[in-house]
């Protein structure tokens, strides 16, 4: 597995991206490669122990491996320390997260003056961190239900906070990724877009 993935634009902003349990992915490395493409620079970290990786069916190994052996506040250092070191080199920093990646975007959110923008894909966990206030804006999407709480309640919460766009979904957790059982590509494509006018927004 590849320990961290990196490409060079040239650009003013950088995009970094937060994977989910599973590490770095054919998934991830697919939303890093379209980032690039659309002539951002694009740093993704692993952030699980070297040489980890799951494959979806290891989904509670994979969870257990994040909660027991690295957490929250561990990842959130990681992504900070790395955002510190390259923040002088570009205009514009944002993160976009998927799963537990989407909560550490929302942990990072409190750093004031560090982001320009987060975006998180169900990012289940938030649920516990909903008593933050984000000091840059913010895009989060949820899906329509989650087994172990209501996200209707979870998403009224958080759609009261200033500059926190919320954008519920008629798709499951996991429906931006394609080797996903859950994946759904109209969803998907949708909230691409609604991401990329995001970012683009705060850089007018």
């Amino acid at each position: 597995m590849d320990e961290t993935i990196v490409f060079k634009c040239n650009s003013d902003t950088v995009i970094i991206v937060l994977h989910e349990i599973y590490g770095i992915n054919n998934h991830i490395r697919g939303i890093c490669e379209t980032l690039a493409k659309e002539k951002n620079d694009v740093i993704c970290p692993s952030l699980l122990l070297p040489g980890q990786s799951f494959s979806p069916e290891e989904e509670v190994i994979a969870y257990n491996n994040f909660m027991q052996n690295i957490g929250f506040s561990f990842a959130q250092q990681k992504v900070e320390n790395l955002s510190l070191e390259i923040r002088n080199d570009y205009k514009y920093c944002f993160i976009m997260g998927y799963s537990i990646g989407a909560t550490l975007a929302w942990l990072c959110s409190q750093r004031e003056g560090l982001y320009n923008g987060i975006v998180g894909f169900y990012g289940s966990r938030i649920r516990d961190y909903k008593y933050i206030v984000p000091k840059c804006p913010a895009l989060l999407f949820f899906p329509r239900n989650e087994e172990n709480f209501d996200v209707n309640s979870l998403a009224q919460d958080l759609s009261i906070k200033e500059d926190t766009r919320i954008v519920q979904v008629n798709a499951l957790h996991g429906f931006a990724d394609p080797w996903s059982s859950k994946y759904c590509s109209e969803v998907s494509e949708e909230a691409s877009r609604k991401t990329m006018d995001f970012i683009n927004r705060q850089r007018q």
